[in-house]
């Protein structure tokens, strides 16, 4: 049986007449991938929000849409990406917590899974690369203060900044948060390589670890 056509004519007219704000979050989904309404509401229904579509994992995504519209998922997930990622490379990553903060939620909000994000710096602590260092459950997700300062060295980072989510909203720290925290800090001691701070990112909240005097 073929694939049936997405129409989006009427929400395209709209989308001519009045701007992107003039479709919901879930046309504005289809229109860019180019699902079908029943594709859309088959992932709203799965994933619950544009946020967790957008972090679905591919294999997830294609249970429920087409191999290209699932590479368009991925593809709108990383241009936001990018726009976000652009200050950090053009200014010290720390001089805005606002910008930091937004571009640490757009990547890890919505995730079903714990996810270990790390930010690493130059000797100006402008952004040099982002890279997830491990995934993990839903509550837990596993640090290796070895692989984390490798990963620095080969890059010829001069500091860290950490990240990752809870996905079940909850805006404390575990003791195995603090505790993997505290040795990649002393690992980063040794090798002279700063760890300016861990984030957590729990529903719509940015928590520092610093902040709470944890670092």
């Amino acid at each position: 049986m073929p694939c049936p056509i997405p129409d989006h004519s009427e929400a395209l007219a709209r989308l001519k007449d009045f701007g992107p704000a003039a479709l919901d979050d879930r046309e504005a989904l289809e229109v860019a991938a180019g699902l079908t309404a029943e594709e859309g509401a088959a992932l709203f229904a799965e994933f619950g929000s544009l946020p967790e579509v957008l972090a679905a994992s591919g294999g997830a995504l294609l249970r429920l849409a087409p191999p290209e519209a699932a590479a368009r998922l991925a593809l709108v997930k990383d241009i936001a990406r990018r726009l976000l990622a652009s200050p950090l490379r053009q200014r010290p990553v720390l001089s805005g917590w606002e910008t930091v903060a937004a571009y640490l939620h757009g990547v890890l909000a919505g995730r079903s899974r714990e996810q270990l994000l790390g930010l690493f710096l130059d000797k100006r602590n402008r952004l040099i690369r982002d890279e997830v260092l491990g995934e993990g459950t839903v509550d837990h997700v596993p640090v290796y203060p070895r692989e984390v300062m490798r990963r620095a060295l080969e890059l010829d980072a001069a500091a860290v900044v950490l990240a990752h989510n809870h996905p079940g909203g909850h805006r404390v720290p575990s003791t195995a948060d603090i505790e993997s925290t505290r040795q990649v800090v002393e690992a980063g001691r040794l090798l002279r390589i700063a760890v300016h701070d861990h984030f957590l990112v729990a529903d719509e909240q940015v928590v520092s670890f610093r902040g709470l005097g944890l670092l």
